[in-house]
């Protein structure tokens, strides 16, 4: 029989479960019970507010032996969870259900569990003399573009944390991931004139000039597909972009005036996000300019939304071989989806993906765990332990 999680763990995960930290509501009371439980053991906790106080980051070190607080580890992880909203469970989502070697919940897999055991391991972490400080950075809004890790990762560099590697758990099955493309979500609105559908020159439609973005989008997609650059980590080689969502007109019979559309794209490293949101832009106002050559009360709206830092740790660096050494998997792969990961990387902090779960079952209904990638996170951790005893 596989080896079970320990009590404490699942403890720990049963309780972060309960606290329902949808991304729309507050993540206060998980963060206040961390607080709490870090309070007890002489840890001191800062938090960063979002700007309307309802929901915080969580930054706590676990000082060195010696005392040292600067350089070492940071062991982070985000708080929110995706929407059960439309779904059909078999069990009640914010409850613990185990069935079959699978523990299924909202947040099990992505990724609570990560967290709780992290939680469970807090004592022997404070209690152990440790040769290298451990930064705890627990995050708000990451399911909704990383938006809470922008400001926690600007705390740690603010401060001079200096640490020299961070490992973020989201779930990968335990391998060690050190790359994945950026993730950039744009809104286009587009400002027409309405008129009688029978008095066409009258107005400006605003879904034809949508569509004219869209053609741009789609021909930008299949120039990458074509042309790259390439790079063969990825399941997908190459960048991608797609619009998603478009919206617009009132009726039948009417010239729209309003169109919106948002689309994304995830770049691989070689590609400079920046460069192509500049490209993006320029089509938009070239299309501006051609509704303006109709009427000159038109317009288009160009809204960057959320830009996620892709991942692109070198090979040979030390926190690839570390993270192997304590369990975690090596693997060639980069992750098809993103992290706060690449938020680190930016900071000059080489950063690797390594958590319990399978990123396959993250925000489906009946997400789930097996029970025996627990185990493994546990042990990776107990590793880290021995690891960094003195």
């Amino acid at each position: 029989m596989p080896a079970q999680p320990q009590t404490t763990t699942m403890a720990e995960l049963t309780k972060l479960i309960g606290f329902d930290t949808t991304s729309r509501d507050s993540n206060l009371p998980l963060i206040d019970y961390v607080v709490g439980r870090l309070d007890a053991l002489g840890i001191t906790s800062t938090l960063i507010h979002n700007a309307e106080g309802d929901k915080a980051n969580l930054l706590a070190t676990i000082p060195a032996a010696d005392g040292t607080r600067t350089g070492g580890i940071v062991l982070s992880g985000h708080t929110d969870v995706v929407p059960v909203d439309g779904q059909s469970w078999s069990s009640e989502p914010f409850t613990p259900d185990i069935r079959d070697g699978k523990l299924y919940a909202r947040g099990a897999c992505d990724m609570k569990a990560y967290l709780a055991v992290i939680m469970a391991k807090l004592d022997d972490l404070v209690a152990a003399k440790l040769s290298e400080p451990l930064h705890l950075a627990f995050s708000y809004d990451e399911e909704i573009g990383c938006i809470g890790a922008v400001d926690l990762v600007s705390a740690i560099t603010e401060t001079g944390l200096k640490p020299r590697a961070a490992i973020v758990g989201e779930p990968t099955s335990m391998r060690v991931v050190r790359g994945h493309k950026s993730v950039n979500v744009i809104r286009v609105d587009f400002r027409g004139i309405a008129a009688h559908s029978s008095l066409t020159p009258q107005g400006v439609n605003a879904i034809t000039a949508a569509a004219e973005f869209t053609r741009f989008v789609e021909s930008m997609a299949q120039d990458f597909k074509a042309d790259g650059p390439f790079d063969d980590a990825f399941i997908v080689p190459y960048t991608t972009t797609t619009v998603n969502k478009i919206s617009g007109g009132i009726a039948v019979n009417t010239i729209p005036a309003e169109c919106t559309l948002h689309f994304e794209f995830r770049s691989i490293g070689a590609d400079d996000p920046t460069e192509l949101i500049e490209r993006f832009r320029a089509e938009a106002r070239r299309i501006e300019a051609t509704m303006r050559k109709q009427q000159q009360d038109v317009g288009i709206e160009f809204t960057v939304l959320a830009q996620t830092p892709g991942l692109d740790t070198p090979q040979d660096a030390d926190i690839v071989a570390l993270a192997a050494e304590l369990g975690g998997l090596p693997s060639p792969d980069k992750a098809t989806y993103g992290t706060e990961a690449g938020l680190f990387f930016n900071a000059g902090i080489p950063t690797v993906v390594c958590g319990p779960g399978d990123i396959a079952q993250a925000h489906a209904p009946d997400e789930f765990i097996e029970l025996e990638q627990i185990t493994a996170c546990e042990a990776f951790f107990e590793n880290l332990l021995t690891k960094l005893a003195v």
